[in-house]
């Protein structure tokens, strides 16, 4: 009998069907994408309202040509696309989702099967990764690039932004970034953990809760663990370059925050690989 080793494309293809088999993957993903998406929209538009009805100018006096230029103080047209909370969010489900990728299938024991068929562990968290990623970078994407388009539409009065605008291009890229980056850290946090409950309780620790430690600018080796986070890397990459004032005495430079995301992606993927080759089922 002759032995028959998959092709990377047929992994590809099982690995799409092991996504997508589960009804709740669409249903996050198309909710999550939604309510982020809502989240920066109500912020654009509240904004919106508020300069309405607080910045009018004097009668009789023209408006200053080209995009209006509002106080500092008041608002940044570019952070409504970003607010916090709503990409806090996108970073949790597709943290979440690259979790169940992988403990997914230990749980319900079909990793057995998987690896029965296909002996080269390696090859299979390949394709996984190749998958959630592709899948995670077009959802990135699309809520990004919608985001930015809406709340900007709504702005268009009060100082709007279009891409060729200083910062924004970056911001969105870095945005839609995010999403594959937590992905496979939680690729990784569910191949280590194995476990539903612990697997969501560690990602959400390890993206948002630990950040929150090592914030303040006391000790320098303390900014400096904080700067070395995604999130502290994304909320870098989005800040207005207009607007970076008050960064703080140790800054994340733009480069930097790229590096951090590299790096991120890098051990997360090493991980998983490594501790899927290692330990047994």
């Amino acid at each position: 009998m002759t032995l028959v080793h998959a092709r990377f494309r047929q992994l590809l293809a099982a690995e799409w069907i092991k996504l997508w088999s589960l009804r709740s993957t669409s249903w996050v993903l198309g909710l999550g994408a939604l309510t982020v998406i809502g989240i920066n929209v109500n912020s654009a538009a509240s904004n919106a309202d508020r300069l309405a009805n607080q910045i009018q100018p004097p009668p009789g006096t023209p408006g200053p040509p080209g995009r209006p230029q509002l106080p500092e103080y008041l608002f940044d047209p570019l952070h409504t696309a970003f607010v916090d909370p709503a990409w806090q969010l996108c970073m949790v489900i597709a943290a979440a989702v690259g979790a169940i990728a992988v403990f997914g299938e230990y749980t319900s024991g079909l990793i057995r099967t998987t690896f029965a068929a296909v002996p080269d562990r390696r090859a299979v968290v390949a394709a996984k990764v190749t998958v959630v990623s592709a899948v995670m970078l077009a959802l990135g994407a699309l809520v990004s690039g919608a985001s930015f388009g809406l709340t900007q539409m709504l702005l268009r009065d009060h100082g709007g932004l279009s891409l060729g605008d200083p910062g924004a291009l970056r911001a969105v890229a870095a945005a839609a970034l995010m999403a594959p980056l937590s992905a496979l850290v939680g690729m990784a946090v569910g191949a280590a953990v194995r476990h539903a409950a612990g697997s969501i309780v560690a990602v959400i620790a390890l993206l948002l809760l630990i950040p929150a430690l090592f914030q303040g600018d006391r000790y320098r080796w303390v900014k400096e663990i904080g700067n070395a986070m995604p999130l502290s890397a994304w909320r870098r990459l989005v800040t207005n370059p207009e607007r970076a004032n008050g960064l703080g005495k140790y800054p994340l430079t733009v480069g930097e925050a790229w590096i951090v995301y590299g790096a991120w992606a890098a051990a997360a993927v090493t991980i998983a690989v490594l501790v899927v080759r290692r330990r047994d089922v």
